[in-house]
């Protein structure tokens, strides 16, 4: 599948129009057109706009690959959690220390296309909380379509670059959160997922 069958899915699947896209991503119809037909191809910056929002990998845009979206056991992709997640806004992740559960209000999540990632601080107690005792859950409910989503897993710390640029890339915040003297506290953890189920 190229890149420009690969928008034209994505746009659909997320129900928006050419010209809805063109005006998200500040370019012309036309532009969108192209892309779609692969007559044209779009800058780094509207790539990465791109994956943005449509909560996907710049690399599963770029490959031939037809479905970057690896299942998981709900038969959800990663990027299918992270779509459901982000339309409600936020979620809550609970982790486990010395045997008494925490939960927290949490709001950055994203995908790589096979893998979830969340981002917190170094300097808050969650990261202490996930470097003793990885086992996690994140859960959110949609009010909207009154479903639950449940994700159950272990998390590692991930600090490459491709990890960090796709971090910064869904949440652009980021970069003005962490400047350069401030990155070493951005803390980016993958979740292993070993249960999804939505209700």
């Amino acid at each position: 599948m190229t890149t420009g069958e690969k928008i034209s899915m994505l746009r659909r699947r997320k129900n928006i129009t050419q010209e809805q896209l063109a005006e998200l991503l500040g370019v012309s119809r036309q532009s969108v057109s192209r892309w779609e037909m692969d007559q044209a191809f779009p800058e780094t910056e509207k790539l990465i706009r791109l994956a943005g929002l449509f909560y996907c990998s710049i690399d599963f845009l770029l490959s031939d690959v037809l479905d970057g979206n690896r299942q998981t056991g709900a038969g959800l992709s990663a990027d299918d959690c992270v779509a459901f997640i982000r339309e409600c806004g936020y979620f809550f992740l609970a982790t486990s220390v010395e045997d008494r559960p925490r939960l927290r209000p949490f709001g950055m999540i994203c995908s790589n296309g096979e893998t979830l990632f969340i981002v917190t601080d170094k300097r808050k107690s969650v990261y202490s909380d996930l470097k003793r005792n990885p086992k996690v859950e994140l859960s959110c409910y949609n009010p909207v379509t009154r479903r639950w989503i449940r994700i159950s897993g272990e998390v590692s710390e991930d600090d490459t670059c491709v990890i960090r640029e796709l971090a910064q890339s869904a949440y652009p915040s980021l970069r003005q959160k962490y400047p350069e003297e401030q990155e070493e506290f951005l803390a980016i953890h993958q979740i292993h997922i070993e249960d999804v189920s939505v209700n």
